[in-house]
């Protein structure tokens, strides 16, 4: 089994992916796009590019800690690594792809992700798509669709 998500959906893959495997049936490899794995987000140099002309409001990094607070439903619950697996022992993850969107202020967060699993030992393909804002798997018709779907299916047959 492969698990994955996109957005909220790729933090949801990731957690339960760790969940499986506490529970002996990990999955053989894990897809996460554009996804936030960590329950603060993180300021990075470019952050107003990465946001202009899109969703800047609620992609901002206030906005994305506002929604993960409401999510995880408190301030001790954004520690849990089943609510936020970033941050935490990835040591015995599954392969991964990571793919994430140029110009979107999640990507720190599945940047650091994609570099934690890597530190764990992870075996990782980390992809950036160049030009593309988040949510790009919402339009088959843009080529960073057709792009990501090659990348997947390429690397769900061990390419």
């Amino acid at each position: 089994m492969i698990l994955g998500g996109a957005s909220a959906g790729a933090c949801l893959a990731a957690a339960a992916t760790l969940r499986a495997i506490d529970d002996g049936l990990p999955p053989v490899g894990a897809v996460l796009a554009y996804g936030f794995f960590h329950a603060r987000h993180q300021r990075t140099d470019d952050v107003q590019q990465r946001a202009r002309g899109h969703r800047r409001i609620t992609h901002s990094v206030w906005g994305l800690n506002t929604m993960n607070r409401n999510y995880a439903g408190s301030e001790a619950a954004l520690a849990n690594r089943l609510a936020f697996p970033g941050g935490h022992d990835l040591h015995r993850f599954p392969r991964t792809l990571s793919i994430n969107a140029e110009k979107d202020n999640m990507r720190a967060s599945g940047d650091t992700f994609a570099l934690e699993l890597s530190t764990y030992g992870v075996d990782v393909q980390h992809h950036v798509l160049q030009g593309t804002r988040h949510a790009f798997l919402n339009r088959p018709d843009h080529d960073a669709f057709a792009t990501a779907v090659s990348l997947i299916a390429k690397w769900s047959l061990g390419g």
